[in-house]
């Protein structure tokens, strides 16, 4: 068994932070790769994850480009390889 992979009960994999790091992230709406995860940001509290954060593209020659941040409600599934994502309503994918 993968040690990244934890359980499957039900359809349902449950991965290691680690595990959704190494993943690419793909967009369903454009079937564009947008990259991997870079971070999570995550509701202590509630102990859930808010959002992932992707690197984002350098806008010029001087510029810091700034994180994607894609909703964890926009996660349509995170599978074994890959995690799909929609785009709809996220601004900077769809400029």
């Amino acid at each position: 068994m993968d040690e990244d992979v934890i359980i499957e009960e039900n359809e349902m994999l449950l991965h290691s932070l680690n595990a959704l790091r190494t993943m690419e992230v793909i967009d369903i709406k454009t079937g564009s790769k947008i990259g991997y995860i870079k971070d999570f940001v995550l509701d202590i509290k509630e102990s859930r994850v808010i959002s992932i954060l992707l690197p984002g593209m350098p806008k010029g020659w001087f510029s810091k480009d700034e994180d994607i941040e894609i909703p964890w409600s926009k996660v349509v599934k995170a599978g074994i390889e890959v995690i799909l994502i929609d785009s709809t309503g996220i601004e900077c994918l769809n400029s």
